[in-house]
């Protein structure tokens, strides 16, 4: 089960505005639960920009494509039935069609806790929301 809660929704963010990111991370943490990688990848807007760092303290960036981020999602979702998420989003909006979602979160699988924290820029596009830039510190060896 998936517990979401809000902080905060940046300046001038209506409470719809905010449900509507909150309601997008419900609908992908479901997929996530169910490993339903493809529903996943379906909320993406493709290439993504994946933004990380490496074990030098270094930036890192890289594009990802749909085929590169099933294959990624595969190796940390794929088969995890017993995951369960804890999550507080907070959400930023930089404009009414772009917000930055910082994600606070506990997983625990298998019996082990791994809290982390980690960033998604969603765009509002004619078929709803989609993210479309990955941000997480420490994923160097996934890219």
């Amino acid at each position: 089960m998936t517990d979401v809660t809000m902080a905060s929704a940046g300046a001038g963010a209506s409470a719809e505005q905010t449900q509507e990111i909150l309601d997008w991370f419900a609908r992908y943490d479901a997929l996530v639960q169910a490993g339903d990688l493809e529903g996943m990848a379906d909320l993406a807007s493709f290439p993504l920009n994946e933004v990380t760092d490496d074990a030098a303290g270094h930036g890192l960036a890289a594009p990802c494509d749909r085929e590169r981020y099933l294959a990624q999602m595969q190796e940390v979702v794929g088969g995890s039935g017993d995951l369960e998420m804890t999550s507080t989003r907070h959400p930023i909006f930089l404009s009414p069609a772009l917000c930055f979602v910082v994600t606070d979160a506990v997983f625990v699988s298998e019996g082990i806790e791994t809290q982390m924290r980690y960033g998604d820029l969603l765009m509002r596009t004619a078929d709803g929301w989609k993210f479309q830039t990955m941000v997480a510190g420490g994923w160097h060896e996934q890219m």
